[in-house]
């Protein structure tokens, strides 16, 4: 199971110049099996592209499932969250960032997104899918 962030899905949605990276990475993960969003990138794709239903219907006809966010992701989120802000980060990273990080490091075996320095630096281990990259 692979989880995509809502960058790329803003991308793919919105056409913008790097849908066809966005699109070409997300049929490489669907060949592989199922792809999935959490609350939270559901929840920024609704707040970026369009109402609730509209926005969980888009997704699941290009072939998204939902997954919900386990005690354990929301517990390693604030753990995270903390570390950043103990390194002197700024609000410019929030709780929700790390909460995609929590959820595709402990429930999944990847995430596609477009910020990958972000969650390379914080979800060590986490298998990380750039579209666009070789």
């Amino acid at each position: 199971m692979i989880a995509i962030d809502s960058s790329v899905l803003i991308d793919l949605l919105s056409g913008s110049a790097r849908s066809s990276m966005a699109e070409a990475a997300l049929r490489e993960a669907l060949s592989q099996g199922p792809v999935v969003v959490c609350a939270v990138v559901v929840a920024e794709v609704c707040s970026s592209l369009q109402g609730g239903d509209q926005a969980m219907q888009a997704l699941e006809e290009i072939g998204l499932s939902y997954s919900a966010i386990e005690q354990k992701a929301a517990i390693r989120a604030g753990e995270m969250q903390r570390r950043y802000r103990s390194r002197g980060g700024t609000r410019q990273r929030t709780v929700p960032d790390f909460i995609v990080g929590a959820h595709a490091l402990l429930q999944c075996s990847a995430l596609i997104t477009n910020d990958d320095g972000f969650f390379r630096d914080y979800f060590k281990g986490l298998k990380l899918i750039k579209p666009g990259a070789p």
